[in-house]
This record gives structure tokens, sequence and C-alpha cells, in this order.
């Protein structure tokens, strides 16, 4: 399968769950004096993600072209790229945990066709801050056992530190601007 295939299948997949396609922002921001280039699929969202309504709704879809230099001394590994495009579908207060696990377990088993038992995930292992994310946890075991996987902690489902485990833009919690949208991942 191409990686055109995928991005198709992704974008039809979620617009197939009342998601709207959004156009690719420019890799240099256009109101962002923050930064140079657009190195995050969110960081063009961020005014929607801090309240302001979007105009084409609560459920975005999208493909952004993003240049990354934040952790540009990775580069060349087997997970850290400087120029690539993040696939993401966005709810903008509209959903959470419990819709968007089933559905990226749903798109990964039977969209693209990977078999579950090459599957294996991350949760959020906590902070001072923010505590372990239990639900999503809870969640990874039930999409699992619906395909008779038991999916033991440490085993399949794997909790990371922020410097995993965080989305902001800004990397990990210690490093992000109060009130800059940013939170656990899984």
């Amino acid at each position: 399968m191409k990686a055109s295939d995928i991005i198709d299948k992704y974008i039809a997949f979620f617009e197939k769950r009342g998601h709207r396609k959004i156009p690719n922002s420019p890799l240099v921001p256009l109101n962002d004096p923050t930064t140079l280039f657009i190195n995050s699929g969110m960081q063009p969202l961020v005014p929607y993600l801090l309240g302001e309504i979007h105009p084409a709704g609560k459920r975005l879809v999208n493909v952004q072209n993003v240049f990354r230099t934040i952790d540009i001394d990775e580069v060349g590994n087997n997970r850290h790229k400087t120029f690539y495009r993040m696939i993401g579908n966005w709810s903008l207060g509209d959903y959470f945990k419990k819709e968007q696990l089933p559905w990226i377990f749903e798109f990964l088993t039977k969209e693209i066709k990977i078999d579950p038992q090459n599957l294996y995930v991350t949760v959020f292992a906590g902070n001072n801050q923010v505590g372990k994310d239990e639900e999503s946890i809870a969640i990874w075991k039930e999409l699992f056992a619906t395909v008779n996987i038991d999916a033991k902690e440490g085993e399949r489902i794997f909790p990371y530190d922020a410097s995993k485990n965080w989305w902001s833009r800004a990397g990990i919690p210690e490093t992000m601007q109060p009130g800059a949208p940013g939170g656990p991942s899984s």
C-alpha cells in the first residue's frame, strides 16, 4: 500500500464519522510569529484548540506538511524526520478517548488491515501534575479483548513519561507557555 492510499483511506474513514477535511496550511505560518515553520499537525489549529470556533465545525481531519527542528538532534533514527506529512483527526470539544481510541484501532485493523497481534500502544505514565492515563489503559484492554488479545500493561500497553507521551508545540509540560494547548497522548 502506498502512502497516498493510507492518506485517502484515513481521510475517508474520518469523513464517514462526521469530520470535515480542512486544507494543508502553508509550511511558513501566516499569523504565528512564534515559529519559522509549521512543526506539527496541531500548530495551525491552536486558536481553535484554545476555543475559537472553526468555520468547518468541531470534527476536522487533515494532512499537514511539517518541518521539525525541535528534535533535530534525533533525526536519522527510525522515528525522527525533519520534513514529513502528519495526518490527524481533531475534536474541538466534541469527543474524547472513548471515541478516538476505538476509531484508530478500527482504522488500523480493518481499513489498513494490520494484524492486531502486531499492534502495541503507549499511554501517559503520569507526572506530578497529571496522573497516569488509566482511562486509556482500560479502553485499550477492552479493544484488544475484542480480538482475543490479553493486553497486559508492560507487554502490549506501555506507559511512558512526558518525553514520549505528551503533545504540545513546546514539548514536555515544563517547556510549555502558560495556557498553551497540550496534554497526555496515547
